[in-house]
């Protein structure tokens, strides 16, 4: 007979997830054990493996949790009736607002996703991809006579927007929502000059 799952089920896996996730960041994830997760989960090493069978199993919640829902977030973001401009700074700011409170997830990608198999890389990276055309289709409407069909000025572009944001955590890592929503319009007059000038 298969073991029922328990009622707080979900809770305890969310905490196992933002656990390890803190561990995996400061130790590494080739240092890190299952063991020194279980132990900062306040949990036995059993009960881990009673949710994850393995270190990579878990490594791949993780960053499929967050990609997901930080996927989710961003493209479900209403743009109806806004300038190419304004679509621009909305979706900064709604991204550099998902990243707050989630340092250690977006920290271990880099050296996440290349341990992973081929296809968890594909559904992770495939995330990725939606947010890189989503902002690639606004910064082109923005300046489309700068692109035209420069596939590889545009992704530059949108790249770097991404750079600027995705290491704002490591100068300003206690940063709120004010912090956030000024460096976001700071990040878009910069990207909005730029790509004019090019």
């Amino acid at each position: 007979m298969a073991r029922p799952i328990a009622k707080d089920h979900d809770a305890k896996r969310a905490h196992i997830l933002k656990t390890a996730a803190r561990v995996f960041a400061d130790t590494g994830f080739a240092r890190a054990s299952m063991s020194q997760v279980a132990k900062d989960c306040g949990i036995s090493k059993a009960n881990i493996y009673h949710y994850y069978d393995s270190k990579d199993a878990l490594l791949f919640d993780i960053l499929d949790t967050y990609l997901l829902a930080l996927r989710d977030r961003v493209l479900t973001l209403s743009l109806t009736g806004l300038s190419p401009e304004a679509q621009l700074q909305a979706i900064i700011c709604e991204t550099l607002h998902a990243y707050n409170g989630m340092d250690e997830e977006h920290k271990i990608q880099t050296e996440g996703i290349p341990l992973l198999t081929s296809n968890q890389q594909a559904i992770l990276k495939g995330y990725q991809r939606d947010m890189v055309r989503q902002l690639s289709d606004v910064v082109k409407a923005i300046a489309p006579q700068v692109f035209g069909d420069d596939k590889t000025k545009l992704r530059a572009t949108v790249m770097s927007i991404f750079g600027m944001l995705n290491w704002f955590y490591m100068w300003n890592s206690g940063a709120g929502d004010a912090e956030r929503t000024e460096y976001a319009q700071l990040v878009t007059r910069l990207t909005l000059s730029g790509v004019q000038g090019l």
